[in-house]
């Protein structure tokens, strides 16, 4: 299906028991928000919360990498909790227009979930048209359904999960792709971030981005909350340096989740789905022993 659809489409759809909406609202210090009061004080109708968070894996070897991929027992269970099977229609949508959701879209595609979207504006658009809200407190029960799923998933589940591991890059990649230049990386983050003028939300990371990488902030491909049209993120893709028609592109950001607001943009230009650093800088900038550049465009 077509990766973005609108809050008219969505309408239109909102009762049909083959599609099942999920809530992804999560949010950085800097916003001062909060996900699960959100969801509670209002929400699409119908919509059920998928908390970034809790589907995901625990701590990496003691690192504490947040909202690292789950496996693929703890994301089928997830999804059983939610009624969700591999021929259900997923849409997602977030609190900010254009924010988390992307992260979940990949997490479902990278997981062989292909009939999956994005709502374009998020609630914020959904909010402009007068369209209804939900408001009635949801138990605990239901809201952590989903985590607690993942949690400890049962031997045996309805859905089907399949990692796509080739969608998927570690650390180790990420240094080897540095001299072979076999792939073109996408960083998100701010410019400042990226060449280290501008310190990091996460204590104890170095500035800088990794050698070879081009910097192309996540907003830039946005506009009032929600994407450009596709010629125009293409012309930002090609103005970092990056061709989305050439070799293979990995995205980047501080913890894997705005680096998909690229991928989510780059597959509308290209129809590709593109690797993530699931690590990204929260990984690359804690590792003092890995090269570091702050150079503005590297060679």
């Amino acid at each position: 299906m077509e990766p973005l659809v609108s809050a008219d489409w969505l309408a239109e759809r909102l009762r049909d028991p083959s599609l099942r909406l999920l809530d992804t609202a999560w949010y950085m210090p800097v916003h001062g928000r909060n996900n699960h009061a959100d969801y509670r004080a209002g929400r699409i109708p119908g919509a059920r919360f998928f908390d970034i968070d809790g589907v995901a894996a625990d701590a990496v070897a003691g690192r504490g990498l947040p909202h690292m991929l789950p496996s693929e027992q703890g994301f089928a269970a997830a999804m059983d909790a939610l009624g969700i099977t591999n021929d259900t229609t997923v849409v997602l949508y977030d609190h900010l227009g254009m924010f988390s959701a992307p992260r979940v879209w990949w997490t479902f595609k990278v997981f062989g979930h292909d009939k999956v979207a994005v709502l374009q504006g998020g609630l914020p658009a959904w909010k402009a048209r007068g369209l209804p809200l939900e408001s009635e407190p949801p138990s605990d029960a239901d809201m952590f359904a989903a985590s607690r799923a993942c949690a400890a998933p049962p031997p045996t589940t309805a859905y089907r999960a399949k990692l796509d591991s080739s969608k998927v890059r570690t650390i180790d990649d990420m240094l080897a792709n540095i001299s072979s230049q076999a792939e073109q990386v996408m960083d998100a983050r701010s410019p400042g971030r990226f060449v280290g003028t501008e310190p990091e939300p996460r204590a104890g990371l170095r500035g800088g981005h990794i050698p070879g990488a081009r910097s192309l902030p996540f907003p830039v491909l946005l506009e009032a909350g929600a994407y450009k049209p596709a010629d125009q993120l293409e012309a930002a893709f090609r103005a970092a340096g990056l061709d989305p028609s050439g070799k293979p592109i990995v995205g980047s950001c501080g913890s894997g989740l705005t680096a998909c607001i690229l991928a989510l943009g780059l597959y509308q230009v290209n129809g590709r789905l593109a690797a993530i650093y699931d690590g990204s800088w929260s990984e690359y900038g804690a590792r003092n022993d890995v090269p570091v550049s702050t150079l503005s465009e590297d060679p």
